[in-house]
């Protein structure tokens, strides 16, 4: 459903539009209805239509409570889930303690992911981008990690 990234600017209220190939494909996953959470193992958030947040947030619900790593998860996941809908300007509202989290300033970077979109400070995501080019170099100078896959 998400694919390709965009650059988009954050305004002082914190508001952010949704390009229009993204907003069309949340109106019709959702209504315009989403869910933005924390990314656990990176500073950035995680945006997901509803229905496909409705997915995730059942499996997380299915894990074991006793399992001190699935508790984290549901905790950490489902507990920052905030419900936000696209306002008749296509933008969404992130609240601070979301943008505090994403280190989100003015300038932002979208990265789709199939069912959801990366939300990343464009300062970190070019930080992250450099040194994941020089592990993927490294990477594919010493594994055959992508035999068989013409990309």
């Amino acid at each position: 459903m998400f694919r390709g990234i965009s650059s988009v600017t954050m305004d002082a209220k914190g508001r952010m539009a949704l390009p229009a190939r993204y907003r069309d494909a949340v109106a019709v996953a959702s209504d315009g209805r989403i869910v933005v959470t924390i990314d656990m193992r990176e500073s950035c958030l995680l945006l997901y239509p509803l229905a496909e947040w409705e997915l995730v947030q059942g499996k997380l619900e299915n894990l074991s409570n006793i399992n001190p790593q699935a508790r984290l998860l549901q905790r950490l996941l489902i507990g920052h889930a905030t419900d936000l809908e696209l306002d008749a300007a296509g933008r969404l509202l992130l609240p601070s303690m979301l943008r505090d989290f994403g280190g989100l300033k003015k300038k932002l970077v979208l990265v789709g992911q199939g069912n959801k979109i990366e939300i990343w400070s464009a300062d970190h995501w070019q930080q992250r981008l450099d040194l994941w080019r020089e592990e993927g170099a490294a990477l594919l100078d010493s594994e055959a990690l992508f035999d068989g896959l013409s990309v």
